[in-house]
């Protein structure tokens, strides 16, 4: 709806030049010909593109165009003669006194109010005893109908025809006259309140519940009002009441509720517009479920249904202000504009289903080229039903967005204009959308991971700078080209811009290194989104984001740093293909080289067993052996291939399950820093008849001992 409405907002643009022009030009208006004085009036030249035809649009409307008081003076004209009837009637005359009059109008008055009563009260009493039928116990809307029929509308219908039939034996007066205007207007405002509220309760079900309650407490009292006035100014258009009162003055009094009665229905219909898009909008499950056309087409339809009563109301107020001849060509209009308004509506909900029902099919196929381009075709078809919109709507008023753009040189300065703006829009438009699906598509992920390839990070990493890039490149010549045609002169903004660039590349050296760096870095895809990556700086870290300047890390304490890229001279990269998890290991030198080497291809085939951690390897464990001896004790490695991020959960996994393993195994002990307890062979001593044992235990230390 918003590309309808942008559509519409320009068409209304150019409808208004062309009503300028079009009142610029009017037979009534003083205007000189052009085949008379050629010389002294040429076709005017219009230069400056857009923004010039405009100006020259302007100053012709401004030099052609007079003010008309015609309007004016019939209004106060008719104010003039309607003062004289008043006066005329007031002190006129007359073989009857004004207390006869008052008491004609004061029988009349009577006679209806008398007859609607009594029927009021009789149609009250009937519809409380129809109501407690069996049949229309369990029917509340039923009820509701009979609760407005019986006591309002047919009263109101039997007590004017009787009132109208006692006049007839009254002599003809003023008095006569109020009497049946009143009885007319009061029985019009009650029947027609009444016949609204009988046809709003028959929504009252389901979730419209409210939206009727609503209307059934605000609207009664604003209906009858409406109606009362619209009858009475009726009534007192009649001739025979003019004859009694006055042409003007009747006629002034009929503009005033008239127009009292339009705007009251104008402002009622704001304020009821939510309540009755309620009623208009919900449907049953079942229909909503079966009928999606149907359901769309009443939900937009409920947001515009005011639109064309607004538009009815504008178009009385002001046919009733202006005093001419041609009141039932503007009506005749103004219900052609209303018809026109809801047929658009419509063929755009018809279109929008249509284009939505293709997109969804072309969207299950994973056709996304197709999709897009639907969109955009709806997207034109819209803006070009709006122009068509606008242009018929001009040609109901008397006025032509094609004339005006073919006869007139303004019109065709400014159509040339918009033209070739429109074609710089759609162009853009159609680049931006193949590029854009084109990158959207190369990022996005594949339904079957299995059988279709996924995106790489490098790919991740450059396409959104590149659809970045294309996108202020687009934006920058599609405002150049664009305010070229508008009549602006772009060689200083383009004269200024390089200056500015140049200036702005001496003064940032850095800036223009970061950035050719940066690009050199994504090109030769040295690190990618989601790497883990240690820079000669020290920052080491998680590759969040890389911008045209900078790369973002997040640490492992979650600190986020920004590196720019010139500052980078080496970068080791963590993430790339596959790692090993190492191990060293060191045991004393009293353990079972053979055992412990066990316990490792232990450990190791439990982690090539775990449900979790075998994903995370490339290869089983490799066993390197006795890697070296120190005076701690012997040191055994071995190492695991893992992917690219693996190492580290294999690592403290592997750590755990060898530790409960050499815990649990009297062979194999691990090597201590601090002095440690080993068994020796004890050496053979001369001295003192002491036998000792076969084996003593020696405490070693890192130092010798001293003698």
């Amino acid at each position: 709806m918003l590309k309808f409405k942008t559509a519409i907002s320009l068409a209304l643009f150019l409808f208004t030049c062309s009503l300028g022009l079009h009142a610029a030009t009017l037979p009534g208006l003083p205007a000189t010909s052009t085949a008379a004085t050629p010389a002294a009036h040429p076709e005017p030249l219009v230069q400056g593109g857009l923004l010039g035809a405009i100006s020259s649009s302007i100053d012709q409307v401004e030099s052609k165009l007079d003010l008309n008081e015609d309007l004016v003076d019939a209004w106060r004209l008719r104010a003039d003669r309607a003062a004289d009837e008043v006066d005329q009637l007031v002190n006129h005359p007359s073989a009857r006194s004004s207390w006869s009059v008052a008491g004609d109008f004061l029988i009349l008055s009577g006679v209806w109010m008398s007859v609607f009563a009594m029927l009021w009260l009789l149609g009250g009493m009937l519809a409380t005893r129809l109501s407690q039928h069996r049949l229309l116990l369990t029917r509340e809307r039923g009820r509701a109908v009979l609760g407005y029929l019986l006591p309002f509308s047919l009263p109101a219908l039997i007590s004017l025809p009787l009132t109208i039939a006692v006049s007839h034996y009254l002599p003809v007066s003023a008095g006569r006259a109020l009497a049946l205007c009143f009885a007319y207007a009061t029985s019009s405002g009650i029947f027609a309140a009444s016949l609204v509220l009988t046809l709003v309760v028959l929504f009252n079900t389901g979730h419209k519940r409210r939206a009727v309650q609503i209307l059934r407490n605000y609207t009664p009292r604003p209906l009858f009002g409406i109606g009362f006035l619209v009858a009475l100014s009726d009534a007192l258009t009649s001739p025979q009441i003019a004859h009694q009162l006055g042409n003007n003055l009747t006629s002034s009094i009929a503009v005033f509720t008239g127009l009292g009665a339009s705007i009251s229905f104008g402002l009622l219909v704001i304020k009821m517009r939510r309540p009755v898009a309620h009623l208009i909008r919900i449907l049953p499950l079942a229909q909503r479920l079966k009928q999606p056309a149907l359901r769309e087409t009443l939900r937009i339809f409920s947001g515009l249904w005011y639109w064309p009563i607004l538009l009815m109301v504008m178009v009385s107020v002001m046919n009733l202000i202006s005093i001419s001849d041609d009141n039932q060509q503007v009506l005749r209009s103004a219900l052609f504009t209303t018809v026109l308004l809801i047929a658009t509506v419509f063929l755009s909900t018809t279109l929008h289903h249509l284009f939505k029902t293709r997109s969804e099919q072309a969207a299950r196929r994973s056709n996304a080229y197709k999709e897009r381009f639907l969109s955009l075709s709806h997207a034109l078809l819209r803006i070009g039903m709006a122009i068509v919109f606008i242009d018929i709507l001009g040609r109901i008023w008397g006025v032509s967005l094609l004339e005006f753009a073919m006869s007139n040189t303004v019109g065709r300065a400014i159509s040339d204009s918009l033209s070739r703006i429109g074609l710089i829009f759609l162009v853009t438009w159609m680049v931006w959308v193949v590029l854009d699906t084109a990158i959207q598509e190369a990022l996005k992920p594949p339904v079957n991971k299995r059988s279709a390839r996924q995106p790489s990070t490098r790919v991740k990493t450059i396409l959104p700078l590149l659809r970045n890039a294309m996108k202020i490149l687009l934006v920058v010549i599609c405002a150049i080209t664009t305010m070229a045609n508008l009549g602006i002169n772009v060689a200083p903004f383009l004269a200024g811009a390089g200056v500015v660039g140049l200036a702005i590349g001496f003064g940032s050296q850095q800036l223009v290194q970061d950035v050719i760096t940066g690009l050199f870095i994504i090109i030769e895809d040295t690190l990618s989104i989601g790497d883990w990556v240690v820079l000669d700086s020290g920052h080491a870290g998680t590759v969040e984001g890389l911008t045209i300047r900078t790369l973002r890390l997040r640490d492992g304490k979650g600190f986020v740093h920004s590196v720019p890229f010139g500052q980078i001279k080496a970068v080791t990269n963590q993430s790339r293909q596959f790692a090993y998890a190492f191990f060293s290991v060191q045991f004393t030198y009293d353990t079972d080289v053979d055992k412990a080497i066990e316990l490792i291809r232990e450990a190791g085939h439990s982690i090539s067993d775990d449900p979790f951690l075998k994903y995370n390897l490339q290869g089983p464990l490799d066993v390197f052996g006795v890697d070296k001896m120190d005076l701690n004790g012997v040191v055994l490695t071995a190492q695991f291939r893992t992917v690219s991020g693996g190492q580290y959960a294999v690592s403290r996994a592997f750590n755990q399950r060898l530790k409960k393993l050499v815990d649990n195994s009297p062979w194999v002990h691990f090597a201590q820093t601090y002095p440690q307890q080993v068994f020796m062979p004890q050496r053979q001593v001369d001295g003192d008849d002491e036998l000792a044992q076969e084996h003593s235990a020696v405490l070693l230390t890192d130092q010798p001992r001293t003698q």
